[in-house]
């Protein structure tokens, strides 16, 4: 791989602009040659001069440069000197200490223990934020040798094109003297925080003090197995649903199906939408979106894409199974509705499993999320309880379906004998559908209030909760629209008719301009490489982004029609909807990719300070190995103060550090 591409695949994307912009030296150097006067039109001293000229302008960039990344590392060590500091302060305050005793390098392997032991909360608290700092440490090692790796390389450009040595005199003068290289801080830190870690938070046993710190590779290679077992389960699945989708055609009649349909689509949802999850996944991942970070997930364990991919697909193994039970359950004597209860039953004890196993981790970081979600007035709202509201608003026909399951099954006590009685569970005119649907929007309604009432910020919160009320009317006049119809067979039309329509279109172009307003950020004009855009954007292809709002657009009717679904006769609803919300969780599959790329660039919901972690990996050449970059680092994240740029020397960077 070139340098350059190297460079930008593995920079700290909150770091972006304080690397060495290696690219346009690099161009620099190549304009040069381009221009360089002819030999047999120009005399020998017109090409030296103008070689000489050259490289003044050139060594002038690379100076520039030099004293930007000079001034970077030196702000962020003595940032992280003094958080080193604070640290060693809480840990000797915890431990009933007048100060940390400076850990020996003879004391790695000692067991040396503590005056006294503070209590597991606080221990649990030094812990963590040990590990975090930690990680920020080694993204600023890593910080350290990219950059010399990109001044070495450049300069060994320049020294190539020109069959000149001014390069590697200057590198020598320069670079080999500047600070953020020679600097050993870095080193040092790390040195002593794994010593501390080992000493006083695990009792000596170094052991256990590096499987703590261990920094995981974050660009999760994942084995030649877990790659096969993924592509097996999507072919058994792919073949099961074939095999369901021929039965169901030309071999079964459909008597009863029409329960069947209600209980089992809202699952396929969930596997559709888990799967798609996947996917937007990888795309952040791939693209440096750094999704770990905005959801505040621990980046030492959480699921990749191949990991939730693998899930959605032996939950979709299961619910074909189940189907598959269901059409032929007179082969195996069994009542046809017990397949859907035990394939429930599976997967709320996936679910709810409290043992360390499943990706534990990953399904309580699921249950505290929701229980934020549904208690939103009395917690604040963070930016994952956010996304995962909204994610909630394009699944309203799962909650519809829940709901019939649950109707369904109380409603029928005697189910095994064959006796089923679903008019109360599919009556339209019951005012639980509507309010059962409005649930989702409800929860982002109360963030926004709950997200007013922290910040105080009337936009964009109260204006956001507007959308979410035009989402009630929708429904409800949608509902009331059917049921004025209902009582009043003779009359084609009804206010709440025209009010449904108005409410539509309203709440069609309040969402959509939304979406691409604000929660991406784009179309805002003033962009100057990226017009109609904006100023800096992640993904490879500006088409992706036209053809995204195109494509929102389109399917925002889709979705304002699924909310108005009451009077659609079976089988036209069901079918409806069975189209509708797979085309809507493709919608918000798009959505999440630009929202996430917008929250990462701009933190445009204030629901964060802007840390400095890196999600790609960065294989140096002088070491010849892996080294993880995505790394969290102190809340206060990155400033660079520019009115220092005059400081270049290494004594200057010294007293900034010390300051």
């Amino acid at each position: 791989m070139k340098f350059a591409a190297h460079l930008a695949a593995h920079i700290t994307p909150e770091w972006r602009k304080q690397y060495i912009n290696y690219e346009e030296l690099k161009q620099q150097l190549y304009k040069t040659v381009e221009q360089t006067p002819l030999a047999d039109k120009t005399d020998s001293n017109a090409i030296a001069h103008y070689f000489l000229e050259s490289d003044e302008t050139f060594f002038n960039a690379c100076e520039k440069e030099l004293s930007k990344v000079n001034i970077f590392y030196s702000e962020k060590i003595a940032k992280a000197m003094r958080k080193f500091a604070s640290l060693q302060h809480d840990l000797a305050a915890a431990f009933s200490m007048d100060v940390i005793e400076k850990p020996s390098y003879y004391a790695k392997n000692t067991r040396k223990q503590p005056p006294k032991k503070p209590s597991m909360k606080k221990l649990r608290r030094l812990e963590v934020a040990f590990s975090e700092f930690y990680l920020s440490l080694v993204l600023l090692q890593n910080y350290q040798t990219l950059n010399y790796s990109g001044f070495r390389k450049i300069l060994k450009k320049h020294d190539k094109l020109f069959s000149l040595k001014n390069g590697e005199y200057w590198r020598c003068e320069n670079v080999d003297s500047a600070s953020f290289y020679i600097n050993k801080d870095t080193d040092r830190l790390i040195e002593e925080t794994e010593n501390v870690v080992t000493i006083y938070l695990e009792q000596g046993n170094r052991e256990r003090a590096m499987k703590r710190l261990h920094i995981p590779p974050i660009d999760e290679y994942q084995s030649i197995w877990t790659t096969f077992k993924l592509g097996l389960l999507i072919g058994i699945f792919i073949t099961l649903f074939g095999i369901i989708i021929f039965t169901a055609v030309f071999l079964v009649n459909l008597r009863d199906y029409k329960i069947a349909l209600r209980i089992y689509r809202g699952i396929f949802f969930i596997i559709l939408f888990l799967f798609f999850i996947g996917l937007n996944v990888y795309g952040w991942r791939t693209s440096g979106v750094n999704h770990i970070l905005i959801f505040e997930i621990n980046p030492r364990s959480h699921l990749s894409e191949q990991h939730i991919m693998e899930i959605s697909m032996i939950l979709g193994i299961l619910w074909t199974l189940s189907i598959l039970g269901f059409i032929f359950n007179e082969h195996f004597g069994l009542p046809s509705y017990i397949n859907p209860l035990l394939l429930m039953f599976v997967m709320l004890i996936f679910l709810l499993n409290p043992c360390r196993i499943l990706f534990h981790e990953a399904r309580f970081w699921f249950f505290k999320t929701m229980g934020r979600i549904v208690f939103a007035p009395f917690f604040k709202v963070n930016f994952a309880d956010f996304w995962l509201a909204e994610q909630l608003t394009s699944l309203v026909p799962v909650f519809l379906d829940v709901y019939f399951i649950i109707c369904f099954y109380l409603s029928n006590i005697r189910w095994l004998d064959g006796n089923l009685d679903i008019k109360n569970c599919m009556n339209s005119t019951n005012l639980i559908q509507p309010v059962i649907m409005c649930l989702p929007a409800w929860f982002r309604f109360v963030q926004c209030l709950r997200r007013y009432y922290d910040t105080k910020q009337f936009f964009p919160h109260i204006i956001s909760s507007i959308k979410y009320v035009s989402m009630f009317l929708v429904i409800f006049f949608a509902y009331w629209n059917i049921v004025y119809k209902r009582e009043n067979k003779y009359f084609e039309s009804n206010l709440f008719f025209y009010l449904w329509m108005i409410s539509v279109i309203l709440s069609i172009t309040f969402t959509f301009t939304w979406d691409v307003k604000v929660d991406w950020g784009l179309l805002s004009g003033g962009a100057l490489e990226n017009k109609f855009l904006r100023e800096q954007i992640i993904y490879s292809n500006e088409i992706y982004y036209f053809i995204a709002v195109a494509v929102n657009f389109i399917l925002r009717f889709c979705w304002a029609f699924s909310l108005s679904q009451f009077d659609i006769i079976y089988p036209y609803g069901d079918i409806l909807v069975i189209i509708i919300t797979p085309l809507e969780i493709f919608r918000r599959f798009i959505w999440n990719f630009f929202r996430l790329e917008n929250e990462h660039l701009n933190n445009c919901g204030e629901f964060r300070v802007i840390r400095d972690i890196s999600v790609v990996p960065l294989e140096t050449a002088d070491r010849d190995q892996e080294i993880l970059l995505r790394m969290m680092d102190e809340q206060d994240g990155v400033t660079n103060r520019y009115q220092k740029l005059n400081l270049q020397t290494t004594e200057h960077d010294k007293k900034i550090k010390i300051a």
